[in-house]
């Protein structure tokens, strides 16, 4: 039987890249959903369901496809760090972040609209930063482009400067945990 294809919706490169390390044939394209962050939710809810909500537009467009899609939050205790507003902004962010253990939340959906089949699941890793003082902060900044990255920061983008050290999936702070994801997806093609 043939695979049916698979799509990831998300304009983002990180995310192409770690699929390609999977070995899958897939399309990337941009998903227009708007994101929400419901207060009554989780980060781990409200990640799984803007994956869901990413997937279902590409889904109603390729219902023959299986469409993957994913959202990531860094979160500081019950705080939701998004993508920083401004470079003062970011700096914020990482000051708050130095020295403390932060998680990264990860929610995926696969979604296969034409068999009305979906999974939807969430991978966390934590993540501890070095103290840093304030030009350390400032120039790591200066390094990236914070303000496309959720907490400001892009582990793969001279991360070592600032994570003293990771607990879980290094992939999933980039924005897919691949080793997850591999599994789940096999399982998903197989029965698709």
């Amino acid at each position: 039987m043939t695979r049916p294809q698979l799509i990831l919706a998300s304009a983002s490169p990180r995310r192409r890249e770690l699929l390609r390390l999977l070995g899958f044939p897939f399309r990337a394209l941009s998903s227009e959903a708007h994101e929400l962050s419901p207060g009554h939710m989780t980060p781990v809810e409200s990640c799984q369901l803007n994956a869901y909500r990413k997937a279902r537009v590409l889904a109603k467009r390729f219902p023959d496809a299986v469409v993957i899609g994913a959202d990531t939050e860094v979160c500081l205790g019950r705080r939701v760090l998004g993508k920083p507003a401004s470079f003062i902004d970011a700096c914020g962010m990482l000051r708050r972040l130095q020295g403390k253990v932060h998680q990264v939340v990860t929610g995926v959906c696969l979604l296969h609209l034409r068999r009305h089949r979906q999974i939807c699941f969430a991978e966390l890793t934590h993540v501890k930063f070095h103290r840093l003082n304030r030009d350390q902060r400032e120039g790591y900044l200066k390094r990236i482009n914070p303000l496309d990255k959720a907490g400001a920061y892009a582990v793969q983008e001279f991360g070592h400067l600032i994570i003293e050290r990771i607990d879980g999936s290094f992939s999933n702070v980039v924005g897919l945990p691949v080793e997850r994801l591999a599994r789940e997806l096999e399982d998903f093609l197989a029965a698709a």
